[in-house]
């Protein structure tokens, strides 16, 4: 049972999580609002006259600035600490999103996309950073796993209950009430969260070098950060694996669904949500295995191949039962969670100081997936199918031939994904510390 008595030197468990929690519901909401077009597609296109690419288009832009902000974040939280980057990252979020709510045009509700996406970035990366100073390094691929499952449930609320609250109160109030949310969270995190153990008086569980110089260069710490080849593996693997789940429950899951299943939109929205539900699921879950049997890469991989297999029987078959569909969606998504582990294997096969650096590296190819992908359906879908006159409610109706080649370069992706994996190096779930004379290209395969 988790206490708030502080034991002797270190911060009770208790005290531990609830900082943890408090940048994980901000991942939380993150997640909601990466999701939420999915659910929101009608709704978009009617409201902004969108087609598919343009819809792709609007939709991405979260992921282009989410993206860009990965490394400079990871940076920042290395040199200034994750609290104040919280409290900012929140407050941008409110006012962001009061900005998209109101927006009248597609010009607008793009700027305030792309705002929203660099506002939420902040989250993951200064949430594992306040881990790695508040939780025993143990308990480190954990409380990724548990953040993971923080965002998927921010991914099951875009889902059913955000359809089910924008039909009732409409989609520009629904996301006024997330504007209100994220400013209290601001506040919150301003008042209670401190970046180490230390600011309170106890002794901090970082392995990081107390004597480290604060006064490095910036960008001497992502040049470092690049010379060390598990952080190439690493950054192009999760763009597959994560790209093909986003993508498809993160926007053209509920389509897909409607047109070739012909399913209603809360039914599409349900089964996309059981992909994000089984991610959440999977993430502690890989992360226990992992941790019993000493290993990070090899579970990160065979989940890949298993849920690069899943979506393949997805994509190139038209006629599963509505029972055989959600059971392979649900595959697709469970095994897709040894993504998580990639974090870990970073942080632990590159030097302490770098491991904000390194997971913001990491999270940045995590998004280049969806980034990319999801215009790229948007473009394939409309070169494929130029019938214009094919549209259902004003929404434009697509054959299971077209997706199959709209979706080819999400497999494509994956299968890249299984070899970064396969070259990358295993840490044995330790960490790996380099003396400064060793040459990190010369110990890393």
């Amino acid at each position: 049972m988790l206490s708030m008595r502080d034991d002797i030197g270190y911060p009770s468990p208790l005290r531990s999580w609830l900082i943890w929690s408090s940048g994980s519901l901000f991942f939380l909401l993150g997640f909601f609002h990466r999701m939420a077009p999915a659910v929101l597609h009608r709704e978009l296109t009617i409201d902004f006259s969108l087609s598919a690419s343009s819809l792709g288009g609007l939709t991405s832009l979260y992921f282009y600035s989410y993206t860009a902000m990965q490394i400079p974040t990871g940076l920042l939280a290395d040199r200034f600490g994750p609290r104040r980057l919280l409290t900012f990252g929140l407050a941008s979020t409110a006012l962001s999103s009061v900005f998209f709510a109101l927006a009248q045009d597609l010009f607008l509700a793009g700027i305030a996309r792309f705002l929203i996406g660099g506002s939420v970035a902040i989250a993951f990366v200064t949430t594992l950073k306040l881990s790695s100073h508040w939780l025993p390094q143990k308990r480190y691929a954990f409380a990724a796993g548990l953040l993971l499952v923080a965002g998927m449930t921010g991914a099951v609320f875009a889902g059913f209950p955000l359809h089910t609250a924008s039909l009732i109160f409409g989609w520009r109030d629904v996301t006024m009430a997330s504007a209100l949310l994220s400013a209290l969270m601001a506040g919150m995190v301003f008042w209670y969260v401190r970046d180490d153990p230390s600011e309170k008086g106890f002794k901090s569980y970082s392995l990081e070098d107390p004597g480290k110089p604060q006064s490095d260069k910036v960008l001497d710490s992502l040049r470092r950060v690049f010379t060390y080849r598990n952080t190439w593996y690493l950054f192009i693997a999760p763009g597959g694996v994560v790209g093909a789940v986003l993508t498809f429950s993160g926007l053209w899951g509920v389509p897909f669904l409607s047109d070739v299943y012909h399913l209603d939109n809360a039914t599409a929205a349900f089964l996309c949500s059981v992909v994000m539900l089984a991610l959440a699921l999977s993430g502690p879950v890989f992360s226990l295995v992992s941790e019993r049997i000493l290993l990070r890469r090899m579970p990160y991989l065979i989940g890949s191949i298993i849920s690069l297999i899943s979506w393949t029987l997805i994509f190139w078959i038209s006629n599963w039962s509505i029972g055989a569909l959600s059971t392979l969606l649900f595959l697709a998504g469970f095994f897709s969670g040894g993504m998580i582990l990639g974090f870990a294997q970073g942080k632990e096969t590159l030097p302490p100081s770098l491991s904000g650096t390194v997971t913001g590296v990491i999270n940045m190819g995590v998004l280049t997936g969806p980034m990319l992908l999801q215009p790229l359906v948007g473009v394939m879908l409309d070169f494929t199918n130029k019938t214009e006159s094919q549209t259902l409610e004003g929404v434009r109706v697509f054959t299971f031939e077209d997706y199959q080649i709209a979706f080819l370069p999400l497999l494509l992706w994956l299968m890249l994904s299984v070899f970064m994996l396969f070259l990358s190096r295993e840490s044995f779930c330790r960490q790996q510390i380099y003396d400064k004379s060793t040459s990190p290209l010369s110990t890393q395969s």
